[in-house]
């Protein structure tokens, strides 16, 4: 946690600066934006119930595109 105080007749501004150069300094951004879109690896079973999903699907799919129940706008 970076902690600035405002020393006697400092500007804000001055503070703003010296609050900025301490943030790069002490490294906060840089882990917060790496942090930032990270996602947990999904478990086995989570996989293996969207592949098992997406199989469905596409024998679905196979099978009304066999029937010619599908329009284009469904085949997309």
């Amino acid at each position: 946690m970076v902690e600035v105080r405002r020393k006697e007749n400092e500007t804000t501004g001055a503070m703003l600066r010296r609050f900025t150069r301490r943030m790069q300094l002490s490294g906060v951004l840089i882990r917060a934006r790496r942090t930032r879109f990270y996602q947990s690896k999904l478990t086995k079973r989570a996989v293996r119930e969207r592949a098992m999903m997406r199989i469905k699907k596409a024998k679905e799919r196979a099978h009304l595109e066999k029937l010619g129940k599908l329009t284009k706008e469904d085949k997309r």
